[in-house]
């Protein structure tokens, strides 16, 4: 079988058949007993190889073995992480249990941006075996690898209390650490702590490291001040007077939920035919603008300062544009098939988080969603500074082609709301004060209830605040 690209759970018919293929330049099988320097080896010379998968409690052969304890094997394999330089940042391990005994499974991805070696030597594999590195081998990886992890360094003025305990220890009860387990050696384990100062000295203390802050700060924006999603919904096809705006701060899995619900809440609906149904369909598949806004987060340069991911809903299009170009040895050409990780801790923790798997549709799915949606497939640009997703929309063809009115008479309207919407498409916008010269006869509130429940029903969209107020049509 052929290795996932992207980290996923793997299910027991897969662990078998990595067995029954035995031990490769991608598979590693350890017994139950391998020490933790054997091991961390193993794991750096994957790491160095391209990645791969590492089966414990089994011979030689693949067969499980019945002492194998997996509680004690998981830990092991924290330990043997820890023991590299710099230390690997793996997904949790896997505890699978196969028709003849249990096993635990961990993954080491591709693309990771570091050169690992355990008490200076640096391993590769060839064949089913760990070897060093040649001279050659080693510049060429250093070369390749070069590119400095930023979210790895540690914050100026920032501690450990810093750190949310609530969501880092809701964190750890996610991925199955037991509730006595240290909270800072797991995230050491996971780059979200390091012992290292901006010197490259040990520091006195524990220091949380960018990733960490984005991931469980209580205030990330404090110190990170571009580590954010500004989203503005435009009224036509290029910016103008008339938008929407808000700007997402938070932890990382906060910006993403909010910057979904931010599209969720003004990207336009309509109706499709399929077969003899009518089905609603919405401007843009929602798994892809999922995939669009995560992919920024995790991936997007965190170094540049002064400029955050920027979500911009037009008329015709969808573009989320990322600070920093595309990393490692990914290029528009190759795109579609390779992976590259410039935040590698991020990665990890929004997989075990369940926002990588759940939101991991992958270039090639994105492009058939699209497809399948009758839309065009996304566009991917490189930009001097930075990389920019565009979805294209069904524009005007969203909406099953009838009278505007027609199709408002269904929304179980009033008539002061008819009222507005004409008189919406007549002039372009209207306010309170517009509708309360329509009908004199009605109270203010009920005007304001009214224009309310217009953009509730999705039919118009409310720019400015107080007496600034005014709405446009979606």
């Amino acid at each position: 079988m052929s290795l996932l690209r992207r980290y996923t759970t793997m299910s027991a018919d897969e662990v078998e058949a990595l067995l029954r293929a035995g031990a490769s330049a991608r598979v590693a099988l350890l017994a139950a007993r391998t020490g933790k320097q054997t091991l961390a080896e193993t794991l750096a010379a994957l790491a160095n190889a391209g990645g791969g998968v590492a089966v414990l409690g089994v011979t030689a052969k693949g067969t499980p073995q019945g002492a194998a304890e997996p509680t004690a094997l998981r830990e092991l394999i924290v330990e043997a992480s820890l023991a590299t330089e710099p230390p690997l940042i793996l997904p949790s391990a896997q505890h699978v249990t196969l028709a003849t005994g249990e096993v635990v499974v961990v993954q080491v991805p591709e693309g990771l941006p570091n050169v690992y070696n355990v008490r200076g030597v640096y391993l590769t594999r060839t064949g089913s075996q760990n070897r060093p590195l040649t001279t050659a081998e080693l510049r060429q990886l250093l070369l390749d690898r070069g590119e400095s992890g930023y979210e790895s360094q540690p914050v100026a003025d920032a501690s450990l209390d810093d750190l949310d305990a609530t969501r880092v220890n809701r964190y750890l009860d996610q991925v199955g650490l037991p509730p006595d387990a240290d909270m800072v050696e797991a995230l050491l384990g996971r780059g979200c702590v390091t012992r290292r100062g901006s010197d490259g000295l040990r520091a006195p203390d524990p220091l949380p490291t960018v990733a960490g802050l984005l991931l469980f700060g209580r205030n990330p924006q404090r110190f990170l001040r571009s580590a954010e999603i500004i989203c503005v919904r435009y009224a036509g096809p290029t910016m103008g007077d008339e938008f929407v705006r808000q700007e997402i701060g938070g932890v990382l899995t906060e910006q993403a939920r909010q910057a979904e619900a931010f599209v969720v809440g003004n990207m336009r609906r309509g109706m499709r035919i399929r077969g003899l149904t009518r089905e609603e369909t919405t401007e843009y598949p929602l798994p892809v603008v999922r995939e669009a806004i995560v992919n920024a987060i995790a991936h997007r340069d965190y170094s540049i300062r002064g400029e955050g991911i920027r979500l911009l809903m037009f008329s015709d299009r969808l573009e989320v544009y990322s600070p920093g170009r595309l990393p490692g040895h990914v290029t528009l050409e190759n795109i579609k098939d390779e992976r590259y990780s410039r935040n590698e801790a991020i990665v990890a923790v929004l997989t075990d988080l369940g926002y990588i798997e759940r939101l991991g549709y992958g270039i090639d799915r994105m492009i058939a969603a699209m497809q399948e949606a009758g839309l065009p497939a996304p566009e991917f640009a490189e930009t001097a500074a930075g990389f920019r997703v565009t979805l294209r929309s069904a524009g005007e063809d969203l909406v099953s082609p009838q009278p505007q009115e027609q199709r408002w008479h269904h929304a179980f309207l009033n008539e002061r709301q008819e009222a507005a919407l004409a008189f919406v498409r007549q002039h372009g916008r209207i306010t309170n004060s517009d509708l309360q010269a329509l009908t004199p006869e009605v109270h203010p509130e009920t005007i304001r209830r009214d224009l309310a429940d217009l953009v509730d029903k999705n039919l118009l969209i409310r720019i400015g605040s107080k007496r600034a107020t005014y709405y446009i049509l979606k």
